[in-house]
């Protein structure tokens, strides 16, 4: 996802944050089985594979963090 992410072609301007699931066991729970997961402002957007339309919806909706 992020060779995907990085080639994406949307109109919309973004950075990439990448964090490591297994950091706290909060985020190994919420996100352990999904890995690896896209959040935008904190909103899991997909999961395993790039979404490029939920991914372009929630930056049309404007964001403060991708992780």
């Amino acid at each position: 996802m992020i060779a995907d992410l990085r080639s994406w072609g949307g109109e919309f301007p973004f950075s990439l944050e990448i964090c490591d699931v297994d950091a706290t066991t909060e985020t190994q729970r919420l996100y352990g089985e999904k890995v690896p997961v896209l959040l935008v402002d904190d909103e899991e957007i997909c999961h395993y594979y790039l979404d490029p339309s939920a991914l372009s919806a929630a930056l049309a909706r404007g964001v403060r963090g991708i992780s």
